[in-house]
């Protein structure tokens, strides 16, 4: 996608990058779209980089993007079908790959209504961890029947990769 100047059209909630702290962008300003991948929005604002959940996309004259979760078989379960799905709509602001083919997803556990991720980072001093960890949060706590959503990182074993899958690596150029 090449990036486009649009306008908000609506007082658009955001996140900002790297730090994942919320930010609100007011109606009528200008800001840059940079990527549109997996039903999110990044742009810049004010010299920011800031996410924007599909579900606002109408507030910035784009898509409105809603998680349909594929496993409707269980509604008193939280299905780690749709718990992969919604990780799979997460990608990495600066990378046009998802957290989980990119590696970043190490385990996934469910404890009744609950959900356990642990997860890593490119490298130790990869910026985009908190704005990944709102990210994942915001979105596993829409899978039906989720009640919370944990989110640990850690750098044992270290992020290679050798973690990604093919498609990714054929994505990036790095097989």
């Amino acid at each position: 996608m090449q990036r486009k100047i649009v306008t908000t059209v609506e007082d658009c909630p955001a996140r900002l990058v790297p730090t994942g702290d919320k930010i609100n962008i007011p109606k009528g300003n200008f800001i840059t779209l940079t990527q549109s991948l997996g039903g999110t929005y990044t742009v810049i604002f004010q010299g920011n980089m800031a996410r924007i959940a599909g579900e606002h996309g109408e507030y910035i004259g784009q898509a409105r993007h809603s998680l349909e979760f594929p496993d409707k078989s269980d509604i008193h379960h939280v299905s780690l079908i749709n718990v992969q799905y919604a990780l799979e709509t997460i990608y990495d602001p600066e990378i046009p790959v998802n957290i989980r083919d990119l590696g970043l997803i190490y385990d996934i556990q469910i404890d009744d209504r609950n959900i356990f991720v642990t997860m890593t980072l490119t490298s130790p001093g990869c910026g985009m961890g908190p704005v990944l960890i709102e990210e994942i949060k915001d979105r596993l706590a829409l899978v039906p029947n989720a009640n919370s959503v944990n989110v640990d990182i850690t750098f044992d074993p270290p992020w290679s990769r050798d973690l990604m899958t093919e498609e990714a690596q054929l994505e990036l150029g790095v097989y």
